[in-house]
């Protein structure tokens, strides 16, 4: 079995504030170290669970976020910096993925963080009319290559999205969301055991876990922070308006719905 880590960060623990994800800060630096010590436990644990190979993908921001010489060497690769459009590179060779450090859709309350995407622009995703976060389109997007999404770290309310998304999902949840810039930390060496316990249960029971795959074709609706920031009809002839602040996009994978939007 062959597992791919998809990793924001957000939801690592130890962050719990907007410094510490965004690169210029100062906290910044701590935002990394953390994002890299969830990787390199839920990595060990992978292999301590039985995994032959595991790839690591750092999806935050710019991609470029971790701490490369402080990376464990179990891993059998780190995929780092700008993709294209291709959210999962290597996906193919795999047959599970984990999404690790993920937190709550935009306008969760208590969410630790959360957004969509982006807090800048982003007010609103809906998946075929059911409003949806960065956990639902990357599920849907690996889902329709067959994979399922067997694990979730993250904030309590994370999680509990995650849950309603994926019953058969499980859940590390390593703090508790108070509001969008504070949280209920566990104890890093517990927040760590949490991890390490729930990739080790999820990659045993993997076969119990399912794609999400949602009804063809998809329309995503995505409703902006602001007026006036519509895309160029030029640039995306296919999108359709709704109002001065929200359209929609369908095609016939998530993935291409999602790169469209």
């Amino acid at each position: 079995m062959n597992v791919y880590i998809m990793v924001d960060m957000e939801g690592i623990s130890g962050v719990m504030t907007r410094d510490q994800v965004i690169k210029g800060n100062p906290a910044y630096q701590e935002g990394r170290k953390y994002m890299t010590e969830d990787i390199n436990v839920c990595v060990r644990a992978c292999k301590e669970a039985g995994v032959e190979k595991v790839y690591v993908r750092d999806c935050h921001s710019d991609g470029a976020n971790v701490i490369y010489h402080e990376l464990c060497p179990e891993a059998d690769g780190y995929i780092v910096g700008y993709t294209g459009q291709n959210r999962f590179p290597f996906l193919e060779e795999c047959d599970a993925v984990i999404l690790l450090g993920y937190h709550a859709m935009a306008g969760t309350l208590g969410g630790t963080l959360e957004h969509s995407m982006s807090s800048a622009s982003i007010q609103n995703y809906h998946i075929n009319g059911k409003v949806a976060g960065e956990t639902a389109i990357d599920a849907g997007i690996v889902g329709d290559y067959g994979k399922p999404v067997i694990m979730v770290s993250g904030d309590d309310k994370l999680c509990a999205e995650a849950k309603e998304l994926m019953p058969w999902v499980v859940t590390a949840e390593v703090k508790k969301g108070i509001t969008w810039c504070g949280a209920l930390l566990l104890p890093q060496e517990k927040a760590h055991e949490v991890i390490r316990e729930k990739t080790i249960e999820a990659v045993k029971n993997a076969a119990n876990a399912k794609p999400v795959v949602y009804e063809k074709p998809i329309t995503l609706r995505v409703e902006l922070v602001e007026r006036g920031m519509l895309p160029n009809a030029y640039a995306k002839p296919y999108m359709n308006v709704i109002d001065g602040h929200t359209y929609e996009v369908t095609a016939n994978t998530m993935e291409e719905t999602f790169f469209r939007s």
